[in-house]
């Protein structure tokens, strides 16, 4: 159970990051409102130009998802229930909190989200051929026959 000076710290932590992104995306809004296509410029000046649009507006769309992440944490805080894992319900650590604000789960369940993401990751790497797709021996390979190719 976190203490009230605890809270404070996590509060006044969270509300500070929550002013900066608030203060970024008006930031992000005033740039894409102002982003103009320059007609007449080469397609290599474009290209670029587009390519650092598209991070930019990726970048917004990340501080958005945290600015709603600290929001959700804010009413946690409120709730009483911040330190709670969303998980298993074992209380998650001050340290880890101040570490990581928006933190919902306990280190051990994020551990564990970690190692579950890092074997799908793997699995998914595996390509076609673990599938069962994947060409059996010999099957479309070429063959140069006296006749010209077969496959």
């Amino acid at each position: 159970m976190l203490s009230e000076k605890e809270k404070k710290q996590i509060r006044v932590v969270l509300e500070e990051e929550q002013k900066r992104l608030a203060k970024t995306s008006q930031n992000a809004l005033a740039y894409s409102m102002n982003h103009e296509r320059n007609i007449g410029r080469d397609s290599i000046d474009e290209s670029m130009e587009e390519e650092i649009f598209s991070t930019e507006m990726r970048l917004h769309d990340r501080e958005k998802f945290l600015l709603g992440n600290i929001t959700k944490q804010l009413a946690r805080l409120k709730a009483g229930d911040i330190d709670v894992c969303e998980e298993c319900g074992e209380a998650i650590s001050f340290r880890r909190l101040l570490a990581r604000p928006v933190t919902t789960l306990c280190i051990d369940c994020k551990e564990q989200s970690e190692r579950e993401e890092q074997a799908a990751e793997q699995a998914g790497r595996g390509g076609f051929a673990e599938l069962g797709g994947g060409l059996g021996e010999g099957e479309g390979e070429a063959k140069i026959s006296p006749g010209g190719l077969e496959e």
